[in-house]
Formats: C-alpha cells, sequence, structure tokens
C-alpha cells in the first residue's frame, strides 16, 4: 500500500562462548556489520562451558527459532571440540569461529593447539595482564591534565578542546593496546599566549592532536551544557581553529576525529606516532 514504510527485517544473533564472548562478540559483529539493511537482536551467552549449559543453549536457540518462524545466526567460540559439535545441532546458522581457523592452523603448523579456553582474554599471560591495568591506572590518573607528575612515562600525550575525544581515546589505548596515554586539554588561555602550555613542552615529541569539526564539537558541547557559551557554534568555531593553527605552528601532528570511531582514531594514532601494542 502506498505510503508505507517497509521495517528492515529482523534477525536474532546469539553470540556464545565458554568464555567472555569477546572474539565471538568482535567478529561477528565486524561481519554483520556489512548487511546495512537488516535489523539484529543481538544475544551474547557467556561462560558456556559443560554440556548441561549447551542444553540450555540449545533450547533458548530451538525456542527462539520456533517464535520467529526463522533461524537464529549463531557466532561461536566454542573451544571444545565435542561442546561445539553439540552446538551445531541448534535450529539455526553456526557459524564455528574456533573451528573454522584452528583445523588449518593445525595443518600449517603441523601441530595441534591446546583447545584451551580463555587463552585470548584471560590472565594466563601475567605480563599482559598487569601491562594492562598500568596503562588504565596511569592513563585514568593523566586525564585532562589532572597531573603532570611522571608524565616523563608516557608514551603518547593527545592534546585538543574540550570534547573532541580525548578521554575515551586515551583509555581505548590503555585498555587495547597498553599504551601509557596521558591527554592534556587545550584551553581559550592557550590561544591567548600562542603556544603551548609550560607544562606539556619538554613532551613536544610525545604530543598528538585531536581535531573536530566545529558543528560536531557543538552537538557534543550542548549535550554536556545547553545554551552556553561554551557550547555555542561561535566559541566552538574559534577553539577549534584556534588550536588547529597552533597544532600547526607547534608541527604536533593531528588527527580529525569527527566522523572515526575510537578504534579508528586509537589505531591511526598508533600507526603514525610509531608505537608497538604491548598486549594483545
Amino acid at each position: 500500500m502506498e505510503g508505507l514504510v517497509s521495517l528492515p527485517a529482523q534477525r536474532t544473533v546469539f553470540f556464545v562462548s565458554d568464555r567472555t564472548g569477546i572474539t565471538a562478540e568482535m567478529l561477528g559483529n565486524s561481519l554483520l556489520s556489512q548487511f546495512e539493511g537488516l535489523n539484529f537482536q543481538r544475544r551474547t551467552i557467556p561462560f558456556v562451558d559443560t554440556p548441561d549449559k549447551i542444553d540450555d543453549v540449545l533450547r533458548r536457540i530451538d525456542e527462539t527459532a520456533a517464535a520467529e518462524g526463522r533461524r537464529p545466526l549463531v557466532f561461536s567460540s566454542i573451544v571444545d571440540e565435542v561442546m561445539s559439535a553439540q552446538l551445531g545441532h541448534a535450529n539455526a546458522m553456526v557459524l564455528d569461529l574456533f573451528q573454522v581457523f584452528i583445523a588449518p592452523l593445525e595443518a600449517e603448523l603441523a601441530a595441534k593447539s591446546s583447545h584451551a579456553a580463555g587463552r585470548s582474554h584471560g590472565i594466563a599471560n601475567s605480563h599482559e595482564y598487569f601491562a594492562r591495568m598500568e596503562a588504565i591506572n596511569f592513563t585514568q590518573t593523566h586525564d585532562d591534565g589532572a597531573t603532570t607528575r611522571d608524565l616523563v612515562k608516557a608514551q603518547i600525550i593527545l592534546i585538543g578542546v574540550s570534547r573532541c575525544g580525548k578521554t575515551p581515546t586515551a583509555l581505548y589505548l590503555a585498555l587495547q593496546f597498553g599504551i601509557l596515554a596521558a591527554n592534556f586539554p587545550l584551553t581559550p588561555d592557550d590561544f591567548v599566549d600562542r603556544q603551548l602550555p609550560r607544562s606539556i613542552v619538554p613532551f613536544r615529541d610525545k604530543l598528538f592532536g585531536l581535531t573536530i569539526d566545529p558543528e560536531r564539537l557543538q552537538q557534543l558541547r550542548e549535550a554536556r551544557r545547553p545554551a552556553s557559551k561554551y557550547a555555542s557554534l561561535a566559541n566552538c568555531e574559534f577553539e577549534v581553529r584556534e588550536a588547529a593553527s597552533l597544532m600547526q605552528r607547534e608541527r604536533v601532528p593531528t588527527v580529525n576525529t569527527t566522523s572515526r570511531s575510537i578504534e579508528e582514531i586509537a589505531t591511526t594514532i598508533l600507526h603514525r606516532a610509531g608505537l608497538q601494542r604491548h598486549i594483545y
């Protein structure tokens, strides 16, 4: 009928794992992102590590299939071969992310895998675990210029105007890559002086600037402080312009955060700054 707008088709997606489900979610969502016309209802079921728990998951999947009249999608990172095969009996399209890659690797390396659960997101590697904790603690302590103590230990110092994405990017660098990341705000006082804040001048070679389009900055600031001078478009245009000019004069490399995800911003910084990730 004319005037009716068809809703996008909906499919239920299960992410099933014997540990946290992070691996299944990350790879599964990367694949699902290629299907823009569909609406996915996501359900994550972690710590499925016994045959009884597999049976419970099978019931949930089969009930969903019966209720919706179509097979759900299942992304599984179950390591145990027997339980993985058990899950394969579900009334669903089951994509076994672990088995798909392990068998070819075993053939190529002429070695049998350990089939041990939790290796990628556990704390079996204590060095990596503590490196992650140290990075997160450092980044939280050095958020938004809160302190300049031990700033010499920073591997990267993000600078930019308020609300351009410094804090989430720094935290992502710490959490995902183990990078000791600090961040420091550029304020109107810095634009009057037309120079970098004195406390970060000694670390000029560690600086990386974040820029943003004024219109996007206004949206972010308006949500925080509605109808304020801080959030006005004129003020946002001024701060963005002056910050960009300052960073250009000081030869600070920059990345525009306007339309980039945190993951893309962090990876761009990692690559352009020549940093090596410490955790995987």
